[in-house]
């Protein structure tokens, strides 16, 4: 069920990609440097195509979502005890080496509401040049 929900909002972003090429489609939230409280504010507002900043502890890598592009897999959480799925793109930035439940891990990327809590993507550079940069940072290395 999980991976047809990802499948559709990868879609959907795609679809609304390819329609606004003009102009960037992300909102950069005002706050989008102050950490989980603007993320926590976001996932309370149910938010969508919302640029944040935040970190969390690794409670379960996922395996590799395959089909079109390849993502990486894993749920955070929060100090508030919410959880995200977190979903990054390893065809367009490299693989976060050595993963592991109880990892901290901190990101830059679109945060996309869902009833388990959301999942955040656009954690990668964009090389259409349509979407901010994201990235995310794991044992002192930023992988973008």
């Amino acid at each position: 069920m999980l991976k047809k929900v990802l499948i559709a909002i990868t879609a959907l972003v795609g679809a609304y990609f390819a329609v606004e090429q003009s102009a960037p489609v992300f909102q950069r939230s005002p706050g989008a440097q102050s950490g989980n409280a603007e993320l926590i504010r976001a996932i309370d507002e149910r938010r969508t195509a919302y640029q944040v900043q935040g970190s969390g502890t690794v409670i379960r890598v996922l395996s590799d979502d395959n089909d079109g592009s390849r993502h990486q897999r894993f749920i955070l959480e929060l100090e508030s005890e919410q959880t995200l799925l977190i979903v990054h793109n390893i065809d367009l930035a490299p693989r976060i080496d050595n993963l592991d439940p109880g990892d901290t891990v901190s990101f830059y990327g679109e945060y996309e509401w869902n009833d388990r809590g959301g999942l955040i993507h656009w954690t990668h550079h964009d090389p259409g040049g349509q979407h901010i940069d994201g990235w995310i940072e794991h044992n002192g290395k930023r992988y973008k």
